[in-house]
């Protein structure tokens, strides 16, 4: 027994939350919630919409074995052909050399690297940071996949997990690029692209097994954690009050908000919610107190830092992403959720809970200039709603100006909106396959959990779900990848779905 277990706040805790816990499952409202869901689950068994939810559909079935996906395969693993070859040429010499045969094995385990990677983009500071370092980190450890595969001849990157959607909408991405009003405004972008893809890729072909995939989502929270105990930091001493930032009238005596090692609040806030429901996950999933602990350390810290971000659609992304975790956790502990969240808005600091009040004012600077930025794309979208502007906001900043400004005489830079976004630079078909790929996602995560049998497994996956559900609701207010690390970890973060999906998928299979 270590000390912290045998203190007395430890116990005392522990103690409190056992109480209440029990209390909550012996009380009426409970047991109501019990009844009325198995009546609710006797009633939409048979329903339209959970035969729809259920069924793969005739594409994704048949996805691994059409032209396209075996093509894709080919091209993609190429390079790990070739690899796989020359081991096989010198394989006595490779397997006689302590190197080889050490450089071989470092090789092997690229979801170390690939967690490595993603924690490193958390901890850069913003100037030392260049976008092209998320393109060259993704290429090297792809590279790093094919050294490895090369002794392995099962290994190799796997395009059929991604499913159909996400590849149709990467076609939508290239046409985008070569039907762009100005290939050298976009060309950039097709590298942010290809990042971001190389990483989800990664995310699911590099892990095997459970072990695999909750190493890589800890370092990305150990990351996190850094990021986020930056941010406090930031918060004690205090940053500057950036004007365009917030509503100086309706928010007095707010201090600054804080940004830890990225350019703006908002985006620290958008990773935030993408990856701290992992701490739900490793917390629950931790052996022992120290793993507990640290879980509990790095949720505290990050949820810190996300209140002084100040980013009200990120607390509203974080609500949504907690809120989703306990319905997959334990669907019948929502109510209570709720009402302790109700109960502790009266304990928040005021500059948070005057912060939270001026959600949906319309006269908020902020959010009159949202709807000023929805007026302006809505009419560039009257011209280019079916074939889109190009790839990139820069294009789309740049075809802003052929119209009148705002009401300040500004232009946008983007559409403060992801879908919305995606529909100006590359047309419709682009939109849906983009939000056709996202429901796929959703449903075969779901799917996958119902008919997981490894608890640590569905809590893993739980929690990617539900950072995922968080950015979807924070992309209806802002344009999640417009900082182009969001972008990487978006994509990491779908990725990492098809990864729990693939693995649970396996365990059935086994």
């Amino acid at each position: 027994m270590t000390i912290v277990e045998n203190s007395l706040i430890c116990r005392f805790f522990l103690f409190l939350w056992a109480a209440v816990l029990g209390a909550w499952e012996e009380s009426r409202v409970s047991h109501a919630l019990r009844a009325f869901g198995r009546g609710i689950a006797d009633t939409v068994q048979n329903s339209v919409v959970c035969q729809w939810l259920w069924r793969e559909g005739i594409l994704p079935r048949s996805w691994p074995d059409s032209l396209v996906c075996i093509l894709l395969s080919f091209l993609f693993n190429l390079p790990g052909t070739v690899c796989k070859f020359i081991y096989r040429i010198g394989k006595s010499v490779w397997d006689g050399s302590l190197f080889a045969r050490t450089l071989g094995w470092v090789c092997g385990q690229p979801y170390f690297f690939l967690g490595g990677f993603v924690a490193l983009m958390l901890i850069v500071p913003h100037a030392s940071w260049n976008n092209l370092y998320g393109l060259f980190g993704a290429v090297a450890v792809t590279g790093i996949f094919y050294l490895g595969a090369a002794s392995r001849p099962s290994r190799e990157l796997e395009i059929k997990d991604l499913g159909p959607y996400y590849i149709f909408f990467m076609a939508f991405v290239a046409y985008a690029f070569l039907g762009s009003l100005d290939w050298g405004m976009s060309i950039r972008f097709v590298g942010f692209h290809l990042a971001a893809f190389l990483l989800c890729l990664l995310a699911v072909s590099s892990v095997r097994k459970y072990g695999q995939v909750e190493l890589v989502v800890a370092l990305a929270v150990a990351g996190l954690t850094i990021a986020s105990l930056y941010g406090c930091y930031q918060g004690v001493i205090g940053v500057s009050v950036v004007a365009n930032q917030q509503d100086l009238l309706l928010n007095k005596g707010m201090p600054g908000r804080v940004y830890s090692f990225f350019d703006n609040p908002n985006n620290f806030a958008e990773l935030l919610v993408m990856l701290t429901p992992f701490t739900y996950a490793l917390f629950l999933n931790a052996r022992t107190w120290r793993g507990k602990l640290a879980a509990l350390f790095s949720l505290g810290v990050c949820g810190v830092a996300l209140g002084l971000t100040f980013s009200r659609s990120g607390w509203l992304g974080f609500a949504l992403a907690t809120v989703v975790f306990v319905a997959f956790w334990n669907w019948k502990a929502i109510p209570l959720l709720l009402a302790l969240g109700v109960c502790a808005i009266p304990l928040l600091p005021e500059t948070i809970y005057n912060r939270i009040l001026t959600i949906g004012n319309t006269e908020d600077s902020s959010t009159a200039y949202r709807f000023a930025i929805y007026k302006a794309s809505g009419v560039l979208m009257e011209d280019y709603w079916l074939r889109g502007v190009g790839l990139g906001s820069d294009i789309l900043t740049k075809t802003f100006r052929g119209y009148p400004p705002m009401f300040d005489g500004n232009f946008p830079i983007h559409t403060h909106n992801n879908y919305l976004q995606v529909w100006a630079e590359m047309g419709l078909g682009a939109i849906i396959a983009f939000l056709t790929a996202i429901v796929y996602q959703l449903k075969r995560g779901l799917r996958s959990f119902v008919h997981c049998e490894d608890k640590r497994l569905k809590n893993l996956l739980a929690a990617a779900i539900a950072g995922f559900c968080g950015i979807l609701l924070i992309s209806v207010a802002e344009y999640t990848w417009f900082y182009a690390r969001n972008m990487f970890i978006y994509f990491f973060l779908f990725g990492v779905i098809a990864a729990c999906g693939k693995l649970c998928k396996d365990r059935a299979g086994a």
